[in-house]
């Protein structure tokens, strides 16, 4: 299952950007794309295949309903969010960090911020995720059936910096497996077409516009053509 092919909905590999990036991070990851329809179950590893479309049908209830929160919170009706289509597209992608005999020389994760709109993040008992607050890193230490939940880049932008996204990464660990299941949800791929930007009932002459519009698929591909803790893509929209 072993690819390095963008294309592909279902594969096994190591480090999306190793060639891009000039370091590479102590993990594996198998990845699973839907962004323009639902997953099919006989193109997954038997080993995770039910358990895997049990887990994809309540993360689309839970991010339809985190959805409906989000937009009342920013002062919308609740279904606006969902109605745009930001529920509609997901992956889940899962980590596997081995123990590692020099964790001093290298991470789980460098630092970076999500470049999608949200993330529900599940791990298991091994501990390794920081957030960055005021210049030092703390860590999120794992609750037993909890989930963390992170902004993404783009939510920041169609909320023109009400919601802001969090830099964090995974650390290295002599003791291990750390995994973790990450469901990134970034819209369905019929959006990928069209203008992306501030949501226009938030601008108001004494909140403008924080980000210029632009198209989703060159931002996605601004994104794979550069190393996970470079530049954010976002940072080439803002006004």
């Amino acid at each position: 299952m072993y690819s390095r092919d963008s294309a592909k909905k279902v594969k096994f590999h190591s480090n999306f950007d190793l060639y891009t990036s000039k370091t590479a991070d102590w993990r594996d990851t198998l990845q699973l794309t839907f962004l323009d329809s639902d997953p099919d179950p006989s193109q997954m590893p038997p080993v995770c295949r039910k358990s895997t479309m049990e887990y994809f049908k309540h993360m689309k209830r839970l991010g339809e309903a985190l959805f409906e929160l989000l937009s009342e919170a920013l002062g919308l009706q609740p279904d606006h969010l969902n109605s745009i289509g930001c529920s509609k597209g997901c992956s889940i992608v899962t980590h596997y960090y081995p123990p590692c005999p020099q964790p001093e020389l290298t991470l789980g994760v460098r630092k970076h911020a999500d470049a999608g709109i949200l993330t529900v993040l599940l791990q298991n008992h091994m501990g390794g995720l920081q957030v960055l607050h005021d210049s030092q890193w703390f860590d999120v230490h794992p609750t037993r059936g909890g989930l963390v939940i992170n902004v993404g880049d783009l939510l920041q932008v169609l909320s023109n910096n009400k919601f802001k996204s969090v830099k964090h990464r995974a650390i290295s660990s002599h003791v291990g497996p750390r995994i973790s299941v990450a469901c990134f949800f970034s819209g369905h791929a019929s959006l990928l077409d069209k203008p992306f930007g501030p949501i226009k009932k938030l601008i108001s002459e004494a909140n403008p516009p924080r980000y210029e519009e632009f198209l989703l698929k060159e931002y996605v591909a601004k994104f794979f053509a550069s190393s996970l803790d470079s530049k954010p893509p976002i940072d080439n929209y803002k006004l």
